[in-house]
C-alpha cells in the first residue's frame, strides 16, 4: 500500500457508466481526488505512471452487502482480512449489515467499525445500523442516532420483523429521516425449517424446501407498506423470479423501490447441491434455472440495479457438517467482478451495463457521490485486465474464508490495480 500522491494512469480505456464514458482517455489522481480526465491539470506532475494500455480503468467497485464478522466473530474474519480481499477484487466500498456481535444499533458500535475500517485503510466500510434493538424484531432501534453516526441505511439484517405492524412502524420512522431501509424479503412462516429451494431436487436429495413463496409473498408486503409509508426501501438478495416480477411491475409505478442480487445467484442453480455441497448452501437458497433467468433479465433491463457478493466469510468446520446443519453463505468478495464479468462473455450484459452494476448503481441506490470517475471525487478507481485468465484456489483468496463454490473455476478478468483515496491498496504480482 502505497501513500497518496500524484499518479497519472496512462492509455487506458476509461469505462465510467455514470457519465457514458467509455474511451482511450488518461486519469489523473491527486491528493487523494480525481484532478482531470483526459488531460492533465495545470502544473500536474505525476509521481507514479500507471501503464494501462489494454486494462479497463473503471470507477472502484460498490458492494453494498459484505459481512467483515467484526465485531464479535473475529475467528471467521476481520476487517482487515476482508477489506484485503476487496481490494485484491477491485472493491473500494463495503456496506456492512448490522449482525455483528454487538448488533450496530448503537452510535458506539458505528463508530467503532468506521474507526477500525480507517485504521486498516484498505477500502471505505459503510456500517448498515439496525432497524430493531438487537434485531429483536420488536422494538425500533434510535435510527436517527445511528444515521448521525455515520450509517448509510438501516437493516433487520436475516432477522425477521415481528409483524406488519412493527415494520409498518420502522417504515415511518425511516422515511421522516429520508433514511433507506434494506429489506431482506422473506416470510418465515413459508421458510419454516427449511434450508434448499423447495423442487425436484429436494424432494430428491430429501432436504426440506423453502417455496418461492416466502420470498415473493414478503415481497408484495413490503411493496405495500413502501407505498404507504413513502420510505425508501432496498430490497436485498433477490432469488426468485415471482419475485423480481413483482419489484419491477412496482419499479413501473410511484413507488421507487430498488433492489439488488448476489453474483452467485446469476450462475448457480439448484443443480449445484445435487451432491450435498455445502459450499452452495446459501440463504436465500439458490433456485430453479427459470429463476436464474428471470434474475440475469431483470439485471440487464436494470431493474435489479446493483449487483453484490453477499459476501459471508466462514471458518472450515462451519460447512463442515451434514447440509442441513451447515452455515449458509459464500465468501464472494474475490469473484464478484470476475462473474459479473462471466455475464459479458454470455452476452448477458454490455460491458458498460455489467460496471455500472457494480459502481454507480449501488451509489446511486446509497445515495453517496461515489461510483464514477469525476474531478473533485474520491480517488477511487478499479484497474482490470479483461483478458486475462485465472483460477480460483483458496491459496490465492486473502479472505479469511474459504468457503466457495467457485474453487477451481477460471475467470476471465483480473484486477491489476485497486486505488482507494488515492492510494493504491493492491497491486497484482
Amino acid at each position: 500500500m502505497t501513500d497518496p500522491s500524484n499518479i497519472a494512469v496512462r492509455g487506458g480505456r476509461l469505462l465510467d457508466p455514470a457519465s457514458g464514458t467509455d474511451d482511450i482517455l488518461d486519469l489523473f489522481l491527486a491528493d487523494g481526488r480525481i484532478a482531470s480526465v483526459g488531460e492533465a491539470p495545470d502544473g500536474f506532475e505525476a509521481d507514479l505512471t500507471i501503464d494501462a494500455e489494454g486494462l479497463v480503468v473503471c470507477p472502484g467497485l460498490i458492494d453494498l452487502h459484505a459481512r467483515l464478522r467484526e465485531p464479535g466473530q473475529e475467528y471467521k474474519a476481520t476487517i482487515a482480512s476482508e477489506t484485503a480481499a476487496a481490494a485484491r477484487g477491485g472493491i473500494t466500498t463495503l456496506c456492512c449489515p448490522p449482525d455483528t456481535e454487538p448488533v450496530v444499533d448503537t452510535p458506539a458500535v458505528a463508530n467503532m467499525i468506521l474507526q477500525r475500517a480507517d485504521q486498516v485503510g484498505l477500502a471505505r466500510v459503510l456500517p448498515i445500523g439496525a432497524l430493531t434493538q438487537g434485531l429483536d424484531g420488536t422494538h425500533l432501534a434510535e435510527m436517527a442516532a445511528l444515521q448521525r453516526a455515520g450509517c448509510v441505511a438501516v437493516s433487520n439484517a436475516d432477522v425477521p420483523l415481528a409483524n406488519t405492524l412493527v415494520e409498518r412502524r420502522a417504515l415511518e420512522y425511516a422515511a421522516s429521516f429520508d433514511l433507506l431501509v434494506i429489506l431482506r424479503p422473506l416470510d418465515r412462516h413459508l421458510r419454516d425449517e427449511g434450508c434448499v429451494h423447495e423442487g425436484p431436487v429436494s424432494n430428491r436429495l430429501g432436504l426440506p424446501g423453502i417455496p418461492d413463496a416466502a420470498e415473493s409473498v414478503a415481497v408484495a408486503r413490503d411493496l405495500a407498506l413502501a407505498e404507504h409509508t413513502g420510505c425508501r426501501v432496498h430490497f436485498h438478495s433477490l432469488s426468485s423470479g415471482s419475485a423480481t416480477r413483482m419489484i419491477e411491475h412496482a419499479r413501473r409505478g410511484p413507488c421507487g423501490v430498488t433492489a439488488d442480487v448476489p453474483a452467485h445467484q446469476l450462475h448457480l442453480t439448484e443443480m449445484d447441491i445435487e451432491n450435498f455441497d455445502s459450499l452452495c448452501h446459501v440463504s436465500p437458497p439458490l433456485r430453479s434455472t427459470g429463476d436464474r433467468q428471470i434474475l440475469r433479465e431483470a439485471v440487464a433491463g436494470g431493474a435489479i440495479g446493483a449487483i453484490c457478493s453477499d459476501h459471508q466469510p466462514h471458518e472450515e468446520d462451519a460447512k463442515a457438517s451434514p447440509f442441513p446443519d451447515t452455515a449458509p453463505g459464500i465468501s464472494g468478495l474475490e469473484t464478484l467482478l470476475a462473474l459479473t464479468l462471466r455475464l459479458v462473455d454470455e452476452r448477458i450484459l454490455s460491458l458498460s451495463d455489467a460496471i455500472a452494476r457494480l459502481t454507480c448503481g449501488p451509489a446511486e441506490i446509497l445515495g453517496l457521490p461515489l461510483g464514477r470517475l469525476a474531478p473533485g471525487l474520491s480517488a477511487d478507481v478499479c484497474i482490470f485486465d479483461p483478458e486475462k485468465h485465472w483460477s480460483l484456489t483458496a491459496e490465492r483468496m486473502a479472505s479469511r474464508g474459504k468457503n466457495t463454490p467457485f474453487l477451481g473455476w477460471e475467470f476471465k478478468g483480473q484486477v491489476t490495480h485497486t486505488i482507494f483515496s488515492g492510494r493504491i491498496v493492491h497491486e497484482a504480482d
